[in-house]
């Protein structure tokens, strides 16, 4: 079976210009710089660009080669930098490659700019007709698809209103319900979920997640590894204009995640303090095996492991904050609440364990806080996103969590917490 899009040594390079600093620059300097440049082109004509000081040479793809099938739902992760919506644009014919070929067959909707091509003198309804002939749709399927745009983006009110006039909430709702409404073989999305509110994301999360399933080609790039996990099978890794990993979406995830800092994806260790007394060294999650692992299913046993200072003289007491990629907080655990060792104070050198027995979490990627709290001389040891983790959308059956019942669950629910002595609760 032949791919649907097909990539081959793919390579793009971009000249950077840098300007020289000079306190003052006359006239017949330019001039002369300028004549200076030519008779160098005339009598060097096949020097490098690169001889030039002021140009330098970046390579934003490196021979990038991968295939994707029809019905293939492909999440292309990687830091900022790292050659994603380069990628897409070439992927979306807006941009040519420098080397490389690129096969592609099917219709392409392209979701990189949500809004391009529509005109601000414009109502929304003569846009919608406008930016659907811009990405390809006829007069005919815009008139089809007229009544399911305006529904979706909720802008019927306004409709014979010009666009210069609506919030940028309502600009980014229609230009999306155009986009979205697209009938196309192959969907292309770059981080336009970012935009908008928080009910309006996950309408559009649930009509990129139903147009996977109806076996169209969906290409995703977001910073969000919960939405990668929740509607991608597969997943790309780009680092430095290169393909890291090529694999299934959760093990791109973990790989992307555990790429970064010493902090990262299931595990912290000791940087600095924010307190004049070190407490905690080091944290780690593990799962019901007490294997460490910085990705989770819905439901699965979670073990927090905290190891403090033996220089900690003080009792102290721990508590651990939750916050989803948002940055909200959604869960407290307080080793003052829980109070499963004799009242949680601990003394230095113990070894801490916060078992969740089930972690009940929507997709999305986690954040968590610690902070360690000598409550007598109100010393405090805090640790601000010190660990990360992913969850995905799947119950310890397998099955999907769909985006309805995904908000349906609303918070985290923490039940049956303890927390205690490593050695107390195994």
């Amino acid at each position: 079976m032949l791919p649907v899009i097909a990539v081959e040594n793919l390579s793009k390079k971009y000249i950077i210009g840098h300007q020289k600093q000079e306190r003052y620059t006359a006239l017949r300097d330019v001039l002369a710089n300028g004549a200076k440049r030519l008779a160098h082109k005339l009598t060097h004509p096949f020097a490098a660009p690169d001889n030039d000081p002021t140009h330098e040479e970046f390579w934003a793809l490196k021979n990038v080669s991968f295939d994707i099938q029809q019905g293939d739902r492909v999440g292309i992760i990687g830091r900022n930098g790292a050659g994603k919506s380069t990628l897409l644009k070439i992927l979306s014919r807006i941009t040519e490659p420098t080397s490389g070929k690129v096969s592609i067959k099917g219709r392409v909707a392209s979701l990189l700019e949500v809004g391009t091509g529509f005109h601000p003198e414009l109502t929304g309804r003569e846009n919608i007709f406008l930016n659907g002939a811009i990405l390809g749709m006829s007069r005919a399927e815009i008139r089809k698809k007229f009544d399911e745009i305006v529904a979706f983006s909720e802008v019927e009110k306004f409709l014979d209103t010009p666009v210069k006039r609506y919030s940028s909430g309502m600009y980014v709702r229609l230009a999306f319900a155009v986009a979205a409404h697209l009938e196309s073989e192959i969907l292309v999305v770059d981080e336009v979920l970012a935009v908008g509110d928080e009910e309006f994301q996950r309408k559009c999360m649930g009509k990129i997640e139903n147009i996977g399933k109806d076996g169209r080609t969906v290409i995703f790039v977001s910073h969000n590894m919960g939405s990668i996990l929740s509607l991608c099978d597969r997943g790309l890794l780009l680092k430095d204009g290169a393909v890291s990993v090529d694999s299934p979406a959760a093990e791109a995830v973990g790989a992307y995640l555990r790429s970064g800092t010493a902090s990262d994806h299931g595990v912290f260790q000791r940087r600095s303090s924010s307190g004049a007394q070190e407490m905690l060294l080091n944290a780690e999650l593990l799962d019901g095996q007490n294997m460490r692992r910085g990705t989770f299913e819905y439901g699965e046993r979670m073990r927090i492991l905290l190891r403090t200072s033996p220089n900690v003289m003080e009792r102290f007491g721990v508590e651990i904050r939750i916050k989803n990629s948002r940055q909200q907080l959604i869960a407290y655990i307080s080793s003052w609440i829980n109070r499963s060792n004799g009242g949680g104070i601990f003394t230095g050198g113990d070894t801490i364990a916060v078992d969740i027995p089930a972690l009940k979490l929507v997709q999305d990627t986690y954040y968590l806080d610690f902070i360690c709290r000598i409550p007598q001389v109100h010393h405090v040891d805090n640790w601000w996103d010190s660990v990360n983790f992913t969850v995905s959308n799947c119950r310890p059956q397998g099955s999907p969590i769909s985006i309805q019942e995904a908000d349906q669950l609303g918070q985290i629910v923490l039940d049956d917490v303890t927390v205690g002595k490593a050695i107390e609760l195994c």
